[in-house]
């Protein structure tokens, strides 16, 4: 499997598992206008619990099952913007682009980094709502789930970057034109 295959495929398990994660967080929604997002930033064990409480049983089941398919999502996200990252320092390189090219010996490893926050979030998470943890298990959740949000946030202007530079630069040399090595080859 190529970049492009892969990009393809994880872009759309990432798309796929968006919807689903919507879909079970509908009960909490529902039952309390709050969804996943409260609880990754409860940040103590009083506001897990009133969420909990809010969310009912429903609820309360849904967000697990939310925690533990997040981990299909975390290897999906990861893997597509860390791709994407590397595909938009190799168009930068080639191109000449030297700034765009010396963040990506970075950048494009925070996707992978946001993952490896949300996964430990998500444990943080899942203890917490069992009622184990005390205060500190949503407190650190929270925290990794501010750094998670900052890194995921950087790396997807970083690939974002490179997807203008790449439309650009195939405007500039005409309809359909590929520059070298576009961001879909397979190195």
């Amino acid at each position: 499997m190529n970049r492009k295959q892969l990009l393809i495929a994880l872009g759309i398990a990432t798309v796929l598992l968006t919807v689903i994660g919507g879909l079970l967080e509908r009960p909490m929604v529902h039952a309390s206008g709050h969804g996943i997002l409260s609880l990754e930033f409860a940040a103590s064990k009083a506001r897990v619990s009133q969420l909990l409480a809010q969310w009912g049983p429903k609820g309360h089941r849904a967000a697990r099952i939310s925690l533990i398919v997040d981990y299909a999502y975390m290897v999906s996200y990861g893997g597509f913007f860390t791709l994407a990252g590397l595909a938009t320092r190799d168009l930068a390189l080639r191109q000449g682009w030297r700034r765009l090219g010396r963040a990506g010996r970075v950048v494009p490893f925070f996707a992978f980094g946001a993952a490896c926050f949300d996964a430990i979030e998500n444990v943080l998470l899942l203890l917490a709502i069992a009622g184990h943890g005390g205060d500190a298990a949503p407190l650190i959740a929270t925290i990794c789930s501010s750094i998670k949000f900052t890194l995921i946030t950087i790396a997807i202007l970083y690939a974002l970057c490179g997807l203008i530079g790449l439309i650009y630069h195939r405007s500039r040399n005409g309809r359909g034109a590929h520059p070298q090595g576009s961001l879909s080859d397979g190195s």
